[in-house]
């Protein structure tokens, strides 16, 4: 067996990050857990913890049940992310615009900072389709023989943008929701107030952080990417990168012709782009394509579109299914854990993510509140991986803390935003739907996302801090 067929590699590869992320990934082959594992072991974990603060077991046990079920259409839509990405980037035009650009990087090691670059930017316009790109640009380099990548690199570098930029951008949960009164909650708005773009996302502030996130990933992606000797690429693995081939028999009967023919698909495109002109027009072009309904409406549109015919799109989406099979099970898990976090409260009615926010926002100053803030998002983000449902958790208390502390609003978004990503670098839940279309494991790419986090954390955590001081506060603008 050769080195580049073990799992535990034993020539050094050049450079210290190099032999870090190598290393790393070696001990997470090892040792992490599958993701539906560690969604279980994280139910247990926090049920004990309930327990600890005074809840009793019947009260964790009823609330874990009842909030079982609560992310079911938010689960629907994840694994429709992934359906219309994967759709859409199987298309015949996308498919050759990836296969170009798979074209470009002569060696390994510009492949995955490549690979890094395209998945942080995309990710400022829209997680979703970040995610299913990134992944099918790492399965056309895959492809060449020549260029003998690392396929676990390089599928770690394609799921940055949802532990570094994506929570910068248009696509921004919590940004989106602070900008629309509509969807402000009535108690959290007299806290909050209406924060526009131009104090979040578009804040020059913000924009500075998204690119140092940007160049920062990509310089480690190129440092840490093993060279041709060591790599394991995906025949190592056992992994064929193609894709299926296209089913184009020629129809047999006559009841296959409209399966064949473009004709109801013109129909279709046509009805929901009446529907999208007029959702424009009426609502904020930013804020409508940012929702997920919407988004999710129009991509798999646009994937019938570029399809065409019914046939072949019928086909892509039967072939995307599999990527979503670990959304569909593990999610109402992670409901249970947050139903548990935020409901499973102690004789005075304090819950575990009250406690927490105790902690880090009774310590805190106007100087040392952001780096306490961006600590407390990281830790709760671990366990409850879903940005615009953890901010309505967290808004409440840490936005009046905020207030209290004469801390910037906009800003206070934005540092739960840069912060709440990183957790993603190293907790499977937003991984499976990248996962699925690579055909690998948590473990085989986790190793090198923790070198990314190691890098990210002070360098994010420290800018949220000097860049606060930079921004006056003003008490909330109701509309």
């Amino acid at each position: 067996m050769t080195s580049s067929d073990s799992p535990f590699i034993t020539e050094p590869p050049r450079g210290r990050l190099a032999r870090i992320a190598t290393r790393s990934a070696a001990w997470s082959e090892k040792w992490f857990p599958n993701t539906l594992v560690f969604a279980l072991l994280t139910v247990a974990v926090v049920a004990v913890a309930a327990m600890g603060i005074g809840s009793s077991p019947a009260k964790v046990a009823t609330v874990f049940g009842d909030g079982f079920w609560d992310l079911i259409p938010f689960t629907m839509q994840m694994a429709m992310v992934a359906i219309g990405g994967y759709v859409v980037a199987t298309a015949g035009p996308v498919r050759k615009a990836i296969t170009r650009l798979a074209r470009v990087p002569g060696d390994p090691r510009a492949a995955i900072a490549m690979v890094a670059a395209v998945s942080l930017l995309s990710a400022l316009l829209n997680w979703g389709f970040s995610l299913i790109f990134s992944a099918l640009l790492v399965r056309r380099l895959a492809e060449r023989h020549d260029l003998r990548m690392d396929y676990r690199a390089a599928s770690a570098a394609a799921y940055l943008g949802l532990g570094g930029s994506w929570a910068l951008g248009l696509s921004s949960s919590a940004a989106q929701l602070q900008a629309n009164p509509a969807s402000i909650p009535k108690s959290l708005l007299p806290v909050t107030g209406v924060i526009p773009f131009r104090e979040t996302i578009f804040a020059w502030q913000s924009l500075l952080l998204a690119a140092v996130v940007v160049v920062v990933c990509v310089i480690v992606a190129f440092l840490t990417a093993p060279r041709a000797s060591v790599a394991r690429t995906a025949a190592d693995l056992g992994i064929d990168p193609r894709d299926p081939v296209e089913d184009d028999t020629p129809r047999s009967r006559p009841g296959e012709w409209l399966e064949y023919s473009p004709l109801l698909t013109i129909v279709v495109v046509a009805l929901v782009g009446g529907w999208a002109v007029q959702e424009f027009a009426d609502n904020d072009p930013i804020v409508a394509i940012s929702g997920l309904n919407t988004y999710n409406l129009l991509f798999l549109t646009l994937g019938l579109l570029l399809h065409w015919r019914p046939r072949r799109f019928l086909s892509a989406v039967t072939k995307a299914v599999p990527a979503t099979g670990g959304v569909l099970i593990q999610f109402p898990f992670y409901a249970g854990i947050a139903a548990i976090m935020t409901k499973a409260t102690d004789g005075a009615g304090t819950s575990i993510s009250h406690h927490l926010a105790a902690i880090f926002t009774s310590a805190g100053n106007d100087t040392t509140f952001p780096l306490l803030i961006g600590v407390y998002s990281v830790v709760l983000g671990f366990v409850i991986p879903s940005g615009g449902g953890k901010w309505i958790i967290e808004a409440p208390y840490v936005m009046q803390a905020a207030n209290d502390a004469h801390v910037n609003l906009g800003w206070t978004v934005q540092i739960y935003n840069a912060s709440e990503a990183l957790p993603n670098l190293i907790n499977p839940f937003w991984m499976l739907p990248l996962l699925g279309v690579l055909s690998l494991k948590a473990r085989d790419i986790v190793g090198y996302t923790f070198v990314y986090l190691i890098a990210l954390f002070p360098i994010v955590l420290g800018l949220l801090t000097l860049l606060s001081a930079t921004l006056p506060y003003h008490p909330p603008i109701l509309p």
